[in-house]
């Protein structure tokens, strides 16, 4: 089965379904975890430098000896490091044991971002990274970023799951031509939505886990996902998505269980954005 990819607003083209890498903190488990997701058709894999693997990732990939050019590689910049944006990105590849990313990302829009997007700007320009973007920017950052900005992000990843839909968001990043990426696509199996009795009785009648009806409607609003998994037959369900479609009835039912409700930080919390200048310990 091959995922089908969106096309970003820079022409390039970027898997639909990855695997997400946030949290993993055995090595042995990590390693293996890539090489089955690689035996089960996975290209994609989403990382950033603040959690710590992509040293794991780097080896995992050299150990697999995959072309590179088979593989879809983000990372992301922590806000500690916006005062040396290309020493962050080299150090990034470093750890990674490649020469460019396809996509690097602003983890988070701490005070600083204007600046530290028009080094990352240089960095697309002299054709070091193949795309960039940003995550956890709503509205009011983007439109803040576009004051300064050139060039306009190819990409924003936001937390998003039933519980938490973002309609307006959503609808200003279509109209800008960037891309949505969701982080916790699954609600972090924390929020309750797998107890919903409108999701049990979608997965029974296609035959499908709860997880998969969620995937599925991600991937009919163009969203791209990557859920994480260290286990293989998680990994092989989460990929199993793409014999069977959601109707318009159906996928108006999961609409309806927006609760504006996130698991993760608030992007509009200024002490939250605070703590992310602070320097931590990147591996």
């Amino acid at each position: 089965m091959t995922i089908p990819q969106l096309t970003l607003n820079n022409n390039v083209q970027i898997p639909q379904l990855g695997m997400g890498v946030f949290k993993m903190k055995d090595h042995d488990q990590f390693i293996q975890a890539f090489q089955w997701a690689l035996e089960i058709g996975y290209r994609h894999f989403d990382t950033a430098a603040i959690y710590g693997n992509e040293k794991w990732l780097g080896e995992a990939i050299k150990k697999s000896g995959i072309n590179r050019q088979e593989l879809f590689i983000t990372s992301k910049l922590w806000p500690a490091e916006f005062d040396d944006v290309s020493k962050a990105y080299h150090d990034s590849l470093s750890r990674l044991g490649l020469d460019y990313l396809d996509l690097y990302l602003i983890h988070w829009p701490a005070p600083g971002y204007q600046q530290a997007w028009q080094e990352m700007e240089k960095l697309y320009q002299a054709h070091k990274i193949r795309s960039i973007g940003v995550s956890n920017f709503m509205i009011k950052h983007l439109e803040k970023l576009q004051e300064t900005a050139t060039i306009t992000p190819a990409v924003d990843q936001v937390e998003l799951h039933p519980y938490l839909q973002r309609p307006e968001l959503l609808d200003y990043l279509q109209k800008h031509k960037i891309a949505v990426e969701a982080w916790g696509p699954l609600g972090q199996g924390i929020n309750g939505v797998f107890e919903e009795a409108s999701l049990q009785a979608i997965a029974q009648n296609h035959h499908k886990s709860i997880a998969q009806v969620i995937l599925r409607w991600h991937l009919q609003r163009q969203t791209i996902i990557f859920p994480k998994s260290v286990h293989q037959k998680r990994l092989q369900q989460n990929f199993d998505i793409f014999d069977f479609e959601l109707t318009d009835s159906e996928m108006a039912t999961i609409a309806a269980l927006d609760k504006n409700q996130p698991n993760g930080s608030d992007p509009n919390d200024d002490e939250h954005l605070a703590r992310t200048k602070l320097r931590p310990v990147i591996n």
